[in-house]
């Protein structure tokens, strides 16, 4: 990994390990804001099984934890790209219900809240690119891509050997009955 990416990764993933470690060990100044998402989701997540808990306040530590880890996995180099689509999948809920800015009366509140919310936009936009990363390596489309005409030019390949050798094998026989034996 290169230094640039390596720094990249750490950066990007500094904030998700940092706010989730405080929001695991204090969920209760979150549980306000995060009600009215929670308790949206209560009935989807009941319905996948119903002894998943649904109390706010164990949703956003389950939130937390899962931005921790996956932030240490983006920030190490260790399935950056698994990591960095669930991280943005985190983002979605805690962008939602933490700067609604649009419910704001006062300007300043507002404003504050539309600035959070554009910072976790541009959060969003960093991690899709990080899960896009493939290290300048070639990514799995363009392999297959690649395994698929490579497959094609061998096939179109031996058909042309096959055709030039049943040529020849004509061209033999044909030859061999006209020879007086």
């Amino acid at each position: 990994m290169t230094p640039v990416r390596f720094l990249a990764r750490a950066m990007l993933s500094s904030i998700f390990v940092a706010s989730g470690a405080r929001n695991f060990t204090h969920p209760e100044r979150l549980v306000p804001a995060a009600k009215p998402i929670t308790d949206r989701m209560t009935p989807l997540l009941q319905r996948a099984h119903p002894r998943i808990p649904t109390d706010t306040a164990t949703l956003i530590r389950a939130n937390a934890a899962v931005q921790v880890g996956a932030g240490l996995m983006l920030a190490t180099g260790r399935f950056t790209r698994p990591a960095a689509l669930v991280l943005a999948g985190t983002l979605v809920p805690v962008t939602l219900a933490g700067h609604p800015f649009w419910r704001q009366e006062d300007p300043a509140q507002r404003h504050n809240h539309q600035t959070h919310f554009l910072k976790n936009v541009g959060l969003f936009g960093g991690l899709l690119l990080a899960a896009a990363d493939t290290q300048g390596k070639p990514g799995l489309r363009w392999r297959a891509g690649h395994r698929i005409d490579h497959s094609r030019r061998s096939v179109s390949r031996a058909v042309r050997t096959a055709r030039r050798e049943a040529r020849i094998a004509a061209l033999s026989a044909a030859t061999a009955r006209r020879l007086p034996g």
